[in-house]
């Protein structure tokens, strides 16, 4: 269902903005399960584990693969950890598009200060805190989230040494609208991520994924080739091919052979695609999905 990306300074309240969210989407009415992913559900210790840059890539390798392997509509996955790295959160944001889900960032925006007096109080208290060293190497290479980057959008930003961290706070609030909010066609405001050619992760069988691929574009051809029968030359622009389909807007009359051709190359190109490690399209929709999107760029249209 939605994929949550939790990101700050170390110390900057994050597991308790967790906490809350978890909570929170647990007394909706949403009826997939919540998940909180972080360090310690591997038993990982937060200095050994940023000790360098080996341990710190090895942690981002553990997360993200229990992430990859645990999004999907049926449930909330929460990651909260440091997610300080621009294009680590791009590699989130691309296991959310693959899988077709809704996707956030919540930042809790702290100044280091604040940041650096919390881990002081935890290592008084003998509460897991970072080193010294490793807190202010964490702090400097911090790269703040961008609502204008896709993969920092939606942001729900928090201000925990301003006004703390509850489950009533603003951004929590939002952060659970957004993600409970029922979509329909004049939602606007909510954005499912769509699966491309390249993020497609259901593997199919060979063969019966070249049949569907076969039989999904050919459909896709007909129903052109009938629409601008129809239209008598001039352009099509909304042609529907069903439910949940995006529509054939094409500027200019396409001939038969110029079709068949843009045909052929799609799926040569789908056939590479999945010589390189990914999936071709699992069901007739998909291709007929992708198909479309390949047909409006290549044909220049809206």
């Amino acid at each position: 269902m939605a994929l949550v990306v939790i990101c700050g300074q170390p110390c900057s309240g994050k597991s308790t903005a967790s906490l809350f969210i978890a909570e929170a989407l647990k007394e909706s009415d949403i009826k997939q399960t919540v998940r909180i992913i972080d360090e310690s559900s591997f038993h990982l210790d937060r200095n050994q584990s940023y000790a360098n840059m080996v341990a710190e890539k090895n942690l981002r390798g553990v997360l993200r693969s229990e992430v990859d392997r645990s999004v999907s509509k049926d449930n909330v996955i929460i990651v909260d950890s440091l997610n300080s790295i621009k294009g680590y959160r791009y590699e989130l944001w691309c296991l959310a598009r693959a899988a077709g889900i809704r996707y956030c960032v919540l930042y809790c925006d702290v100044e280091e200060t604040h940041c650096r007096k919390w881990n002081e109080e935890r290592r008084e208290k003998g509460e897991a805190a970072y080193d010294a060293e490793i807190f202010e190497d964490l702090v400097r290479r911090f790269e703040k989230p961008d609502r204008r980057n896709r993969w920092d959008s939606p942001l729900f930003e928090l201000w925990p040494h301003k006004d703390g961290i509850e489950k009533s706070s603003a951004a929590v609030l939002d952060a659970v609208s957004y993600l409970t909010k029922k979509v329909d066609s004049k939602t606007q405001d909510v954005k499912i991520l769509q699966p491309t050619i390249a993020t497609q992760s259901t593997r199919f069988s060979e063969a019966n994924s070249l049949y569907e691929l076969d039989r999904a574009t050919q459909e896709v051809i007909n129903a052109i080739v009938e629409a601008q029968s129809q239209a008598l030359g001039g352009p099509l622009n909304g042609v529907p091919l069903g439910q949940g389909l995006p529509t054939i807007n094409i500027s200019r009359s396409v001939g038969l052979p110029e079709l068949r051709r843009l045909r052929r190359t799609f799926i040569k190109l789908t056939g590479q695609t999945s010589l390189s490690g990914r999936p071709p399209p699992s069901d007739a929709d998909s291709a007929k999905r992708m198909f479309v999107d390949y047909l409006n760029r290549e044909l220049g249209t809206t």
